[in-house]
């Protein structure tokens, strides 16, 4: 009788333990930190940004702001430096074995080079218009930059930050992710599509249908399982597909206007931000299973985002709006304009 009563009381206590794990899975805690602003961009007459760029290491946040890099400390926010004289900045890649940044300016249609040590412009490189997102893929030690209106990608050799190659991609570029073995992966939006490349021959190896997202313009990566998460904006989707196959394994509805998503190996967590102010949050419970576990609600505007692999934090930016104007012929439904001057940073975390 005694044991019995002690096995039931176990068992229990089992059943408590699991249950709290449970909940525990269920959400991942993020809440708002802190919130740094700043004011505008020097030279700007709108509010615009873009790209945000966490550098875990050393422990850095670029942020794309209109005409200039803010470069903030990752851990007080304090402005460390602004690389001005852009004309439209969208984001910054990082070959730190090289000591080099590289920033795409779409209103020039070039590459921006700078010092990661002095956080001075050392040079430059051509692209084309529209100079978008960029990113280093360290297998090749080359540069890339999507350029979305010319449907092109603009190569780069970061050590020399010579053009070596440019690929005509088919289709406007947004988002773009790199597995480390030789393999660029790309959204295209007009085409909902994605495509693969290979890094070195520089050509299309693979070109995918994201549907039923459409589109598509975040995208992160699970290396390690072969994973790609594509979340387009027309159907507002996030799809899971295989990155060998492009076989769609899964897809979850989101908010509006989708512009970053990042992947946490650590964690399993998946990130995916909106324009209206949602950060959706999915856990990765096996390679072929993906769960929501919940939505973090920020403030509209704030669609990108950058992910802290050190802390674990999210950093977004957004501005205060104003009303949206009165509508057109042309334009049926005009968008709310950010006030000029009210730029702000919010940090996310546990």
């Amino acid at each position: 009788m005694k044991s019995y009563s002690l096995g039931r009381l176990a068992s229990g206590a089992l059943v408590i333990l699991l249950s709290t794990f449970s909940l525990m899975a269920a959400t991942s805690g993020y809440h708002l930190l802190k919130k740094y602003t700043f004011g505008a961009a020097e030279g700007s007459t709108r509010e615009y940004f873009d790209y945000i760029t966490v550098d875990s290491a050393a422990r850095r946040v670029y942020l794309s702001h209109g005409t200039e890099i803010k470069v903030i400390d990752a851990e007080s926010g304090a402005l460390i430096a602004n690389i001005s004289g852009l004309k439209q900045d969208h984001g910054v890649a990082l070959a730190s074995e090289f000591g080099r940044g590289y920033i795409s300016d779409g209103g020039q249609g070039k590459v921006v080079i700078f010092d990661l040590r002095t956080l001075k412009v050392t040079g430059e490189a051509k692209a084309d218009k529209d100079a978008d997102s960029i990113l280093y893929d360290p297998f090749s030690k080359r540069v890339f930059v999507m350029n979305g209106d010319p449907h092109s990608s603009t190569v780069i050799d970061a050590k020399s930050g010579s053009v070596v190659g440019t690929i005509d991609l088919g289709g406007g570029p947004e988002f773009a992710v790199a597995d480390g073995n030789g393999t660029v992966y790309v959204n295209l939006e007009d085409k909902s599509e994605l495509v693969a490349i290979d890094s070195r021959s520089l050509k299309i190896k693979s070109r995918w249908p994201v549907a039923p997202a459409g589109a598509p313009t975040a995208l992160a990566m699970d290396v390690q399982h072969h994973r790609l998460f594509s979340a387009g904006r027309d159907p507002q989707m996030l799809v899971v597909l295989d990155s060998d196959s492009g076989k769609v394994l899964q897809s979850f509805p989101i908010s509006a206007g989708v512009d970053a998503a990042a992947f946490e190996p650590e964690t399993g967590l998946l990130f995916v931000s909106t324009r209206e102010g949602m950060v959706h949050v999915f856990h990765e419970d096996s390679p072929d299973k993906l769960s929501e576990i919940e939505t973090i609600k920020t403030e509209f505007g704030a669609k990108t985002m950058g992910l802290d692999t050190k802390t674990h934090n999210l950093f977004l930016d957004t501005a205060d709006f104003g009303p949206a104007p009165a509508p057109t012929a042309g334009r049926p439904h005009p968008p709310r304009p950010a006030i000029l001057g009210t730029f702000h940073v919010l940090v996310y975390g546990r």
